[in-house]
């Protein structure tokens, strides 16, 4: 048995029967000088389910506020199609969409005070001071803002301004809320926070939702589904621990987790009747090695040495200093220089050079190693992951 490119599954499946949600072909692009235009997303397609939390998760520049703009109707397709409850949209007007957005910098109006803003849209639709009423306070409730009601915007902290931004796409009583970064202007403990309390709404609700972050944590705590992008492209789409643990190339391997996972250039090599990983190819010298019999046996063994990637976590790794009771031959460990540590507190990250490769372990340990150190490293061979070492798609042996 060869090597197998590793598809995805839960990509190819995403547009399913129960989809509310389905971007076909999604594209645009915007015009540059000379005419030449610039594809910030580039012919996607997607399908979010009806009560799904699906997470659009990229660096800044990959297309995911963009798709979140034309999902919502402020930007115009260039091509391709959206569809809600399989009727497609791209026509209409973003009021006329039933999906409420809730942004960045909050966009609550000064003058107003709290009720006022959670009011106002729905005034402009006509409806009724009793509903609107009933539909304030239910929000009100859901979203703890009992006792701000009378206050205006400058009077609240940044936590209290992005829920009354939530509190506002509440009482829309919408198909899909739309979130674009919502917690990046807040500090670190207030972000901790609003994750809660978004994710709380949700189960709530039961409402369908799309969250735009570059926050690889907001994305892993909050989502149902990741859909990963990089330049105007989707890397993935599955949920948050399979694009942890099975990514689908490199790009999302060293994008998710911090530390990112750990990928060594080698080769796929028999030797001694066992297969291998080899750092480096027998002629350049040095380089650790790793047994992979629980993982390729003789009957999966590829047709010759295969050149690839080998991807593993921080935390699937185990570290001793040498000469402290390591057991186990050379062979079965990575030796390293300690180069840094980053100290977490329960926890550190120390990060260390091969002589090849720099590399990332995460110790739970009393001691952390010092700046310096001569370290010895045992791999858990069975959470190695392979990566084709032209296209860097994800391999299965």
């Amino acid at each position: 048995m060869g090597l197998i490119l590793g598809g995805n599954s839960s990509q190819l499946d995403s547009n399913c029967a129960m989809a509310l949600l389905e971007l076909k072909n999604l594209e645009k692009v915007f015009s540059g000088r000379e005419g030449k235009g610039v594809r910030a997303v580039k012919g996607i397609d997607l399908g979010v389910n009806q009560g799904e939390f699906m997470v659009l998760l990229g660096p800044s520049g990959c297309g995911k506020s963009t798709t979140l703009r034309m999902i919502a109707g402020l930007e115009e397709p260039t091509d391709g199609s959206i569809e809600i409850d399989g009727k497609v949209v791209n026509d209409l007007d973003p009021k006329d969409r039933d999906v409420a957005m809730v942004f960045q910098n909050f966009a609550l109006y000064p003058h107003m005070t709290v009720y006022e803003n959670m009011a106002f849209g729905l005034r402009l639709r006509g409806h009724d001071k009793s509903d609107i009423e009933t539909r304030v306070q239910k929000a009100v409730r859901i979203l703890e803002l009992e006792g701000l009601l009378s206050r205006r915007p400058k009077a609240l902290s940044g936590g209290q301004r992005q829920r009354v931004a939530v509190g506002r796409a509440i009482v829309r009583e919408p198909k899909i809320f739309l979130f674009d970064e919502p917690l990046s202007n807040l500090d670190a403990r207030m972000r901790a926070s609003m994750r809660m309390q978004i994710s709380r709404l949700h189960r709530q609700l039961g409402t369908t939702m799309v969250y735009v972050t570059h926050d690889q944590m907001e994305a892993m705590t909050m989502g149902d589904r990741i859909c990963v992008m990089k330049d105007g492209e989707i890397m993935q789409i599955d949920t948050p621990m399979k694009v942890y643990d099975e990514p689908a190339n490199t790009f999302v391997a060293s994008f998710m987790g911090n530390p990112p996972m750990n990928l060594v250039n080698g080769r796929l090599t028999r030797l001694g009747g066992e297969w291998r990983f080899r750092e480096s190819e027998e002629e350049a010298g040095g380089g650790f090695e790793v047994p992979l019999s629980k993982l390729l046996s003789d009957s999966q063994r590829p047709a010759k040495d295969t050149e690839v990637i080998m991807g593993i976590r921080a935390e699937h790794m185990t570290l001793s200093p040498l000469g402290r009771g390591a057991q186990g031959g050379e062979e079965d460990h990575v030796s390293g220089i300690t180069q840094m540590v980053e100290t977490m507190g329960s926890d550190s990250i120390v990060y260390f050079d091969t002589g090849l490769n720099e590399m990332a372990v995460n110790v739970r340990a009393k001691r952390t190693p010092f700046i310096g150190e001569e370290l010895r490293l045992k791999i858990d061979a069975e959470k190695i992951r392979f990566f084709d070492i032209q296209t860097g798609q994800a391999i299965r042996l």
